[in-house]
């Protein structure tokens, strides 16, 4: 796969860097998510998320080692057809005005330079979780310190019985060195409390400094790792994607030929190659549409929750039919605008709630006062059931 973002010559542009940089963090967060919805229906699945930080290094130590050794880039940096070159400065000098200057020459990168990149990419990240996991634990314990007090103090007065006093006793030297574990897991915990919060600041420091440069075109270096260790990170050449191949092929082929053993032990050896050969050809193409199957299927549920949940909408019920006139009522006038008990227009149109009939205000009133019923329907009726109109049909 290959992904470049605009931008002309071997430079890459800041938007690919930023990208290549922030990938593992995506794929982080996407794998945690992926495994988190599997292990509601596979329990055992909550191990790998209780070690996330330790099965994820050990994910992009396997990947970032096979990826610098057969391309010379980093895992997100060949998804993005970038390569890592060493920088090598050689001095030019101008015999006749003895002037003196720079020419930045890339070479492949060294042994050491490739060792060094992988604890870059993948041990350095990994500590800096675990110290910014302790020092979540850190604050959430003086949060509730500072809410609850300190536990230890509650049972400073609680009496001990005399059969415990003895047990005490006998378990004393293990809880003494479990106590001095603790006291300096405590103190630990408040040094990377007081430290963590500086370190974190001057790395995105230095980190946000050295992208605004990058930015700016004044440096050839995006992070400080980068430059620490003498690396350019520059666009692959089409004659390198297609040399990174053959080169592979070539690291592949000696490593079979250093294979020893009975020829049994060759083949099995053969096929353990193969399938790991497999795996680390896939890993990137595997791991984007695991990503993207992921999520997919993530808004396809969503979705599919939200249409389950959605009120449903029905289509308003049809009126009920009009109440019957009673054949000792009074009987309705051919036009609706008059009022049945005086057939007179009707005046401050008011309705019986009990059967939708409208009068004039005063009529209706007088008739519920005296007979307690509809004029029309005879249905039982109170003046408190009698409703004023402001709009007369």
């Amino acid at each position: 796969m290959l992904f470049q973002v605009g931008g002309q010559g071997t430079r890459p542009t800041f938007f690919e860097m930023a990208a290549a940089q922030q990938l593992p963090a995506s794929l982080r967060a996407a794998l945690t998510y992926s495994i988190g919805v599997l292990a509601l229906r596979r329990p055992f699945l909550h191990k790998v998320l209780d070690y996330e930080d330790e099965f994820f290094a050990l994910l992009m130590l396997i990947l970032e080692t096979h990826s610098l050794r057969t391309t010379d880039a980093s895992f997100s940096e060949s998804l993005y057809g970038l390569r890592r070159r060493a920088v090598n400065i050689k001095v030019k000098r101008d015999d006749a005005h003895a002037s003196s200057g720079g020419e930045i020459h890339h070479s492949g990168l060294q042994k050491r330079q490739r060792v060094l990149s992988v604890v870059v990419l993948v041990v350095l990240p990994y500590f800096k979780s675990k110290l910014h996991s302790i020092y979540n634990k850190e604050r959430e314990a003086r949060l509730q310190a500072s809410l609850w007090g300190d536990g230890d103090e509650r049972f400073d007065d609680v009496d001990i019985i005399d059969t415990e006093e003895s047990s005490l006793i006998s378990r004393g030297s293990s809880d003494a060195d479990a106590s001095v574990r603790t006291r300096l897991a405590k103190r630990i915990q408040k040094i990377v409390g007081a430290c963590y919060p500086w370190l974190h600041a001057s790395s995105e420091g230095l980190s946000f400094a050295y992208q605004l440069l990058y930015l700016l075109d004044a440096t050839g270096f995006y992070s400080l790792g980068l430059h620490a260790l003498g690396i350019h990170v520059c666009r692959a050449t089409g004659q390198e994607l297609m040399d990174t191949s053959s080169r592979i092929s070539k690291i592949r082929s000696r490593e079979r030929e250093r294979l020893r053993g009975p020829p049994w032990l060759k083949a099995v050896q053969g096929v353990l190659l193969s399938c790991t050969y497999t795996v680390l050809d896939y890993a990137q193409t595997g791991l984007i549409a695991a990503v993207f199957f992921f999520k997919m299927m993530e808004w396809w549920y969503q979705s599919a929750e939200e249409r389950m949940s959605a009120p449903t909408v029905y289509p308003p019920p049809p009126p009920p039919p009009p109440p019957q006139v009673a054949k000792e009522g009074i009987p309705l006038p051919p036009d609706r605008t008059l009022c049945p008990l005086c057939s007179q227009k009707r005046g401050n149109p008011s309705v019986v709630t009990v059967s939708g009939f409208v009068f004039c205000y005063a009529c209706i009133f007088k008739y519920v006062s005296q007979y307690k019923r509809c004029p029309v329907t005879l249905m039982p009726a109170t003046v408190d059931q009698i409703r004023r109109l402001f709009h007369d049909m």
